[in-house]
């Protein structure tokens, strides 16, 4: 029987916390086995991240043990976060230097984490490899692209995301094995729906409120497109069909600075950021969903909810050709319109691009098999 195998796991942000769940609970019923080259897993936390709502109450929640080491780097420019990170990173690498390091999605700890891995010439997989919007203006185009050039296992979600690797010329360690996040949307929608109070703690109905979120910093930064994007808000919020919004930090400090907020329709809520469960259950009982973020139009066509995105692109490219996703952009009359076009069709069943819930134990099958 070969060695154990040393993983060091990178997290920072929410939906890290999420997807490294799952990986955890794999990793942990693999070591139960008889035979089998164990894997030992250390857990950094970079601190990206860092309040109640949008950290520890993740852990908690999903079960996720408490992190080996918390670098509570916070925010900031993404220059100086990510060199921060890289400064808390490399002084647990140096440590004691693991087989592999994990990192998740295409966060600022995902790329702290990869560059300050390949800089130790030590191996790096990476779970949810080779998604590309083809806008490197996108902070997070840049973190994907630098991270799949850097990793040596590269854990893909879908057919697509494998056949844009190797569109670049990444033709080994491609792995497609499903997505982390469908795991886990199986794992937890049972236990969301029975426990979470959140539907009853804001008095909503079955598919008779609108659920939106809005983070990315193309979408905040920007007064023009922010205003634009709660205007189409305003505009189909109703007192029958309301507004959730539960609002990113970075959010909500924008909409104080546009002033927009004093004039948002009465039947909008913003509301704090949501823990998983909760936000879980809003995804699943929604009317429609819409956002600027990947993971959320993905839950919602777990939860086979429609799904109105308020971007220009989209990586989850499968999403809006199964009709269930539509690409609105930002434009205020552009946004109404893919709403109310999604009133009048009958959606087929969603076909399984996201696999079938087992991409986690997949993950670790391979990193049983292929680290050294």
């Amino acid at each position: 029987m070969k060695k154990n195998i040393r993983l060091i796991t990178i997290v920072g942000a929410r939906p890290q916390f999420v997807k490294a769940a799952v990986v955890t609970s794999a990793i942990k019923a693999h070591n139960q086995q008889k035979h089998v080259r164990r894997l030992e897993e250390v857990l950094v936390h970079t601190g990206q991240h860092y309040d109640l709502d949008m950290s520890q109450v993740f852990f908690n929640q999903l079960d996720i043990p408490a992190p080996h080491y918390h670098l509570g780097v916070g925010s900031g420019p993404h220059g100086e976060q990510t060199a921060k990170m890289m400064v808390g990173i490399e002084g647990v690498l140096l440590k004691g230097p693991p087989d592999l390091v994990i990192v998740y999605g295409d966060t600022n700890s995902t790329l702290a984490g990869a560059l300050t891995a390949a800089k130790l010439n030590i191996p790096i997989a990476h779970v949810e490899a080779g998604l590309r919007s083809f806008n490197r203006g996108m902070p997070e185009e840049l973190n994907r692209i630098i991270t799949d050039r850097l990793s040596v296992l590269l854990f893909c979600p879908t057919a697509t995301s494998v056949s844009n690797l190797k569109n670049e010329g990444i033709h080994q360690g491609a792995h497609q094995v499903g997505d982390v996040m469908l795991d886990a949307f199986l794992a937890y929608k049972k236990a969301a729906l029975q426990s979470s109070p959140v539907l009853s703690a804001h008095d909503l109905k079955d598919r008779s409120y609108f659920l939106a979120t809005v983070h990315r910093q193309e979408n905040t930064d920007d007064p023009a497109r922010l205003t634009a994007i709660f205007s189409a808000f305003s505009k189909l919020a109703s007192a029958d069909c309301p507004f959730i919004v539960p609002l990113h930090p970075r959010t909500r400090k924008s909409l104080l600075k546009t002033e927009f907020r004093l004039k948002l329709n009465q039947h909008i809520k913003l509301i704090p950021p949501q823990n998983y469960l909760d936000m879980i259950a809003l995804i699943s009982q929604a009317k429609t969903i819409l956002t600027d973020s990947g993971g959320v139009q993905r839950e919602a066509y777990f939860a086979r909810v429609p799904c109105v995105t308020v971007r220009d692109e989209t990586e989850w490219t499968e999403t809006v050709e199964s009709g269930w996703n539509i690409l609105a952009g930002t434009q205020t009359e552009g946004i109404i319109r893919a709403v109310k076009s999604l009133d009048s069709v009958k959606l087929p069943a969603p076909p399984p691009y996201f696999g079938d819930g087992q991409a986690s134990r997949r993950i670790v099958e391979l990193l049983s098999s292929q680290v050294k």
